[in-house]
């Protein structure tokens, strides 16, 4: 697929019957497909199964929304999530979709801005705006959308959401003590029933032994190609496997782990062959720190443009989400929510206190994906990550290794700025 014929497909019809403003929508869509050509298709040397994922992009508005659909013609619950702490095992078991919503584009923060104040995460703005300004067909396909409490802007916004989508909140314990881990589990047992109460039937124990296996199946693909990026020279860009991790969020599972383990072939192939995007010498980064909801592309293309290779996204895009799988050996209905909760407390999301356990795994992750430098990413007002930064500069320090924290937003404005101090860090990594 060359960028000249490149598009992001349109649905104006589907789209009208959604109650969308088709006309600002088809604005974004263009441009979204005009600058994912310039900045995907222009690559050099991607795997050939990378069309697979394109195909996803050009179909991310039309063909995946109609396969929603007919779930949704079925009865079964359509749920749109913001955070990786959703039991989307659930979901699944109920023959349900869990997809992410749009939440990585400036382009609806205005929307946003009208009713919510300016100085809060542009995550939440920009999700909320999609909603509010009817520019986003996830937002207009769900059944309700599942929200919770990891931070003050999020579970505030999610009362104001109510108004305009169906919003559920699962709280989400600040700590991980014995009683912490009581409340998740009544938590995750009140979602179950209200995934329930919106299909109309009951979710049986075998029902979600085999949704465990196909999210395991989907996390363990991405493991698989997170190991395969570690390899020198690295076999697929890091602007790639951002993408195929955000596409993890929108995909149908099964298709999706079987996509991804393709793809993983072909790497494992180019890895034996010596075969690399990029220069054996080009500086190897991991990213760290706050999610980048698609299309949020920005520092991986500030750092490859700038002759780097990503190679690890520390967050909740990339490992964070993936890491750790469920017990799949339980068949009890309460033993398998037990162990399903076991599984989504291991994630070491900086709303937690203490969260020493997240620096130990940055750590790990380095070292894991033979990284040479870290750069750490923080969206402007995520006061979480934005102080437990401290933490991660200080191991850094300790242990010697090169990083350069970012704090910015989803605009372009800054990209100058960025770019200089981007190249500054790849120049002491160089030597």
């Amino acid at each position: 697929m060359s960028t000249e014929n490149f598009e992001v497909k349109a649905y104006p019809e589907m789209w009208a019957e959604l109650d969308m403003d088709v006309p600002r929508f088809d604005k974004a869509r263009q441009m979204l497909g005009e600058v994912y050509g310039k900045m995907y298709l222009t690559q050099a040397n991607r795997p050939e199964k990378m069309a697979y994922f394109d195909n996803m992009v050009s179909e991310i508005f039309g063909g995946r929304i109609k396969e929603m659909l007919e779930v949704k013609k079925t009865g079964k619950p359509i749920v749109g999530t913001f955070c990786v702490y959703i039991p989307e095992e659930i979901v699944v078991a109920a023959g349900g979709v869990c997809v992410g919503l749009c939440g990585g584009s400036a382009g609806s923060i205005p929307d946003a801005e009208k009713i919510l104040p300016r100085n809060i995460c542009p995550m939440v703005k920009s999700a909320y705006g999609f909603k509010a300004g009817r520019i986003c067909p996830y937002f207009q396909t769900v059944d309700f959308v599942y929200g919770e409490t990891t931070c003050d802007a999020k579970k505030k916004t999610w009362e104001i959401l109510d108004r305009l989508v169906p919003t559920y909140v699962m709280e989400i314990p600040q700590m991980k003590k014995a009683r912490d881990r009581t409340l998740w589990i009544e938590e995750v047992k009140d979602f179950k029933a209200k995934v329930e109460e919106v299909c109309k039937s009951e979710i049986s124990a075998a029902d979600l032994a085999e949704a465990i296996k196909v999210i395991n199946n989907k996390r363990k693909a991405l493991q698989r190609l997170t190991a395969l990026r570690a390899a020198s020279p690295a076999p697929i860009s890091g602007k790639d496997g951002l993408l195929i991790e955000q596409i993890a969020f929108y995909d149908e599972p099964v298709r999706f782990a079987e996509k991804v383990n393709a793809l993983c072939d072909e790497l494992e192939q180019r890895v034996a062959a010596g075969i690399g995007v990029i220069d054996v010498e080009a500086p190897r980064i991991m990213v760290s720190g706050t999610p980048m909801a698609l299309p949020n592309w920005k520092v991986h293309n500030l750092l490859e443009t700038a002759g780097a290779v990503v190679v690890n996204e520390e967050s909740c895009i990339g490992t964070r989400y993936f890491k750790d799988l469920i017990d799949e050996n339980q068949t009890d209905m309460d033993r398998q929510l037990a162990a399903l909760t076991d599984r989504y407390m291991q994630i070491d999301c900086s709303c937690f206190t203490p969260n020493d356990e997240r620096i130990d795994q940055v750590l790990k992750e380095y070292r894991s994906s033979k990284a040479q430098g870290i750069l750490h990413y923080s969206l402007q007002f995520c006061h979480t990550y934005n102080i437990e930064e401290i933490k991660i500069r200080e191991m850094c320090e300790q242990e010697g290794i090169p990083y350069l924290s970012i704090e910015t937003d989803y605009s372009p404005e800054d990209v100058g700025q960025l770019q200089t101090r981007i190249e500054a860090f790849l120049e002491q990594i160089r030597g």
